[in-house]
């Protein structure tokens, strides 16, 4: 499954409970230099919607802290799986969103470019089940406004980008190898979108989890090697200039039965718009 992470407690971390924090598998079969499990390095000039979720009084320094991603849907919208916010998604405001920053512009976590954006407020998907991981989404409001050419579009039902066979990205400053490999300078891997039949085989609602497609998609590479991994969780997956996921679990790393499983954007549209237009994120 994948799981927040934070460098400086490494596998200590327990900000998430149930189903959604359980670790890796098993070992994948990827290189220990490989990116994002088999990608390669880019620039968030290319790709400035993508943000780095990091929290300075859990975790230390700013730029060690990083434990999620995002995406920028808006100037001051972002998107990211609801078990990155840890216990509070079991009901309560368990802990603070206040340390919270979203970091923009800024490739290299250990770079003093780019922006540090505190959190005002979050917002759970209510219809989110820790327990499957359905409707893994949370919204976070950014204190500050980013440029509005920054943000990338959601794709809604019927977009092109949901169509098995079409090529898919996915970013993040995650493990590069299952090993404990974290980047610190964004990486991104190019994955297919797999039809829901496949996923349905690879996760058929055992110990392994279910793969459900009304609130889920899946991609990956049929022979392995290319994925989401640890550390990347609500970070994004792109397809045909649209966001049409998030990363939220899967079985290991880069493994060729195991494709990585995201939260499927287009049913979440109306929620996350619903707040836009002045449902404002509840404070937690």
């Amino acid at each position: 499954m994948r799981r927040p992470f934070a460098r400086a407690l490494a596998g200590a971390l327990t900000l998430v409970a149930g189903a959604a924090v359980a670790p890796l598998a098993q070992a994948p079969t990827a290189a220990a230099d490989s990116v994002v499990i088999g990608g390669q390095p880019v620039k968030v000039a290319d790709s400035p919607w993508v943000v780095a979720l990091a929290s300075r009084d859990r975790f230390g320094g700013i730029r060690d802290g990083q434990f999620c991603g995002g995406v920028l849907v808006a100037p001051t919208t972002v998107v990211t799986a609801a078990h990155c916010l840890g216990r509070q998604v079991l009901g309560g405001p368990v802990d603070s969103v206040a340390d919270f920053r979203v970091i923009t512009g800024r490739t290299e976590l250990r770079a003093p470019d780019g922006r540090e954006i505190a959190v005002r407020a979050a917002r759970v998907n209510p219809a989110y089940d820790p327990g499957t991981n359905a409707g893994d989404l949370a919204v976070l409001e950014l204190a500050e406004a980013v440029p509005a050419d920054h943000v990338l579009p959601m794709a809604g039902d019927g977009h092109p980008g949901y169509e098995a066979g079409t090529g898919a990205a996915v970013y993040g400053w995650g493990d590069t190898s299952g090993f404990g490999d974290y980047a610190y300078g964004l990486r991104a891997a190019q994955v297919t979108v797999l039809d829901d039949e496949v996923c349905r085989r690879a996760y058929p609602g055992n110990s392994d989890g279910q793969y459900r497609a009304d609130s889920m998609v899946c991609a990956g590479d049929r022979s392995g090697g290319k994925d989401a991994c640890q550390g990347d969780s609500g970070g994004p997956l792109v397809a045909r200039g649209r966001l049409i996921g998030l990363v939220s679990w899967g079985r290991g790393c880069g493994r060729a039965d195991s494709p990585g499983v995201y939260t499927r954007i287009a049913p979440l549209i109306d929620f996350v718009s619903g707040l836009q237009r002045g449902g404002r994120p509840s404070g937690v």
